[in-house]
């Protein structure tokens, strides 16, 4: 195993993917001769030269369509999109096309495309520059939606997405791309390295008063404050969907099952979701374990602020995290 940052991950699973499978290539602004906005696509283009790193123009709905029809006629692409924030311009394309060509085609053709980019709030961006987009894509039947916490995770989890004969949202935390996580060796010549399925959550810590539910860049907030919880006598058990779409149900449910108390954290608005989802899920399948009503720390319903001091007050926090446990736990 080695330590690496968790963008380091994703440039691996590119790079390896590309190197496995010449109709490979990605497509975004910025990603070749700027070495890619966060740094993700950083060496590829020399690598693997203009043919297949390709620096487009700011035209999200262009270049997004374009690798619709590349997938179409059998290539793989990798569409960046600088931030998802601008994938709204391409949302007819991802919608109305990729999602749905497979079906409307009775079957005949498919679209392996890779859809990826930082999600979620950046940090003083303000608020056309901060939305976590999962609630958007996740309601769309045809795709999946992968929201991965680690290094490890993202890495898995981008080769599985490549690999994929389907549509993929692939959502990296934009706050987390410096984290540290340990990753397996490289794989050696030949070697697939490894995959991780999809619809398979993570027990990310064990516990026995309280499951937490979190992904994306919450998961550390979630960390700190169960290690918060721990000394004063409450354990978080923190389980990591990893995909929103498909949601590995049973290991939530069989998790409340044990702690029969549950919380849902996560940053995207309160108003529906997968947050919504997944306490739909649990009252419908463990409503007889719990012990109390669900809880759910989400980002604020209001637009984000530039402000530092209350973008923090919009985003999920440790205390926050904190309060609803002890809510949903019947402490005070």
């Amino acid at each position: 195993m080695r330590t690496i940052r968790y963008r380091d991950a994703v440039r691996e699973a590119i790079a390896e993917e590309m190197e496995r499978d010449e109709r490979v290539l990605i497509m975004g602004e910025e990603v070749g001769h700027y070495q890619g906005a966060y740094k993700v696509t950083e060496g590829l283009l020399d690598r693997f030269t203009d043919k297949r790193v390709i620096d487009t123009p700011i035209a999200e709905a262009g270049f997004a369509g374009i690798g619709i029809g590349a997938a179409m006629v059998g290539l793989r692409p990798i569409v960046e999109f600088m931030t998802w924030n601008f994938s709204f311009v391409a949302f007819d394309q991802i919608v109305q096309n990729a999602a749905k060509i497979h079906q409307m085609s009775g079957g005949q053709i498919s679209v392996p495309i890779v859809f990826r980019g930082p999600n979620g709030a950046a940090r003083q961006v303000s608020s056309q520059h901060s939305h976590a987009v999962e609630p958007f894509y996740c309601s769309v039947p045809g795709m999946y939606v992968v929201a991965p916490s680690t290094p490890r995770d993202v890495k898995g989890l981008l080769k599985t997405s490549i690999r994929s004969n389907n549509p993929v949202i692939f959502l990296e935390g934009e706050t987390i791309y410096g984290v540290k996580g340990e990753v397996p060796d490289l794989p050696e010549d030949g070697a697939d390295g490894e995959l991780i399925a999809f619809g398979k959550a993570r027990i990310a810590r064990e516990g026995t008063d309280c499951t937490i539910v979190t992904w994306g860049s919450p998961y550390y907030t979630v960390l700190e404050a169960a290690e918060v919880l721990a000394k004063e006598g409450i354990e978080c058990e923190v389980v990591d969907p990893r995909t929103i779409r498909p949601l590995d149900v049973d290991t939530i449910v069989k998790s409340v099952e044990k702690t029969n108390r549950c919380v849902v954290v996560h940053e995207h608005w309160p108003y529906g979701g997968p947050g919504a989802e997944i306490v739909d899920q649990v009252q419908s399948r463990a409503f007889d374990y719990l012990d109390a009503p669900i809880g759910r720390v989400a980002g604020l319903d209001v637009p984000m602020p530039y402000a530092t001091n209350l973008e923090e007050t919009v985003l999920p926090t440790v205390e926050r995290v904190i309060d609803a446990v002890k809510g949903v736990t019947y402490r005070s």
